[in-house]
């Protein structure tokens, strides 16, 4: 049987990282190449596959629908090969990410699929940072983050990754108390519990309802969704969340309040720097927290 002539790796590479990155600068910076130098790979490579991979106009590049096809069917296999080498090795290091992740996204949404990722990656390991700021320091202390956010800075490389509607959560007794019906005046007698992260959510609900002069005699303020919904479930308080917690919760002492749902003005976004996608352990989380629909 005939070998098969393969394109040059080092022109698959600059493709790849011109793709991944959205910059031919980008990309030359990171491989340590002129960015002629970098054009003169990817044209060796489009006429390797007789494609046109790339539009250019003067310094930007932009992916035709071939281009996108072709990425799209060769980067899984790039990522195999990657893995492949990896399983063959015995001198490789372990693979880090520092991840900044949200508590309760933590326990409910990403620690119950983590071994699939490990699985997949054995050197892939994760230090785990639930501190404060985490968009903040992204880039500086982490790697990347998993924040809830109204839109994420627009330096930074971002994924939404859901899309939520604001729910009121108390307990049943609590429920049961305030009855079916609004009642504004027992509505102002209530503690409501509001989450660091999520600050405009509870003026979200009070105008959905028609409240918006709604002044609860207390608002107490969180900075874990954890201790929220505890707090919920021994009738401290109503706490102003999403209906992805609730449910992901799966407390049978919780209950929804009134049945409103709100379109909720936060997402959960994955975020990082664009060029630390080019670092393994970084596109090898994002590939996977996007194929995994977390």
């Amino acid at each position: 049987m005939p070998t098969r002539r393969l394109p040059p790796l080092r022109a698959l590479e600059a493709f790849v990282r011109t793709v991944r990155l959205g910059s031919a600068r980008a990309a030359s910076e990171e491989i340590g190449l002129s960015p002629s130098a970098l054009s003169r790979r990817i044209a060796n490579l489009e006429d390797f596959v007789g494609k046109k991979l790339f539009t250019r106009s003067r310094q930007a590049m932009q992916l035709t629908d071939e281009g996108q096809a072709f990425y799209e069917a060769v980067n899984p296999h790039l990522e195999a090969l990657a893995r492949a080498v990896e399983s063959q090795s015995d001198n490789l290091s372990l693979l880090r990410l520092h991840l900044g992740v949200l508590p309760l996204f933590g326990s409910q949404r990403l620690f119950p699929r983590l071994s699939e990722l490990r699985k997949r990656h054995p050197l892939l390991h994760i230090d785990i940072d639930t501190g404060p700021h985490l968009e903040d320091r992204v880039g500086d202390t982490l790697d990347a983050a998993i924040i809830l956010s109204r839109g994420p800075d627009t330096d930074l490389h971002a994924v939404r990754l859901d899309h939520n509607m604001v729910h009121a959560i108390c307990s049943h007794e609590l429920a049961d108390s305030l009855g079916e019906e609004l009642d504004v005046e027992k509505l102002s007698k209530q503690t409501f519990l509001i989450h660091n992260e999520l600050p405009v959510s509870f003026e979200a609900w009070k105008d959905a309802l028609g409240t918006r002069d709604l002044e609860p005699a207390a608002i107490d303020h969180y900075d874990s969704g954890q201790l929220m919904l505890a707090a919920a479930a021994q009738g401290l308080g109503i706490a102003i969340m999403h209906d992805d917690h609730l449910r992901r919760a799966e407390d049978s002492r919780l209950t929804d309040l009134y049945g409103v749902e709100v379109e909720s003005p936060y997402s959960y976004w994955f975020v990082c720097k664009p060029t630390a996608l080019e670092q393994r352990p970084v596109r090898l989380f994002h590939d996977w927290l996007i194929r995994a629909g977390l």
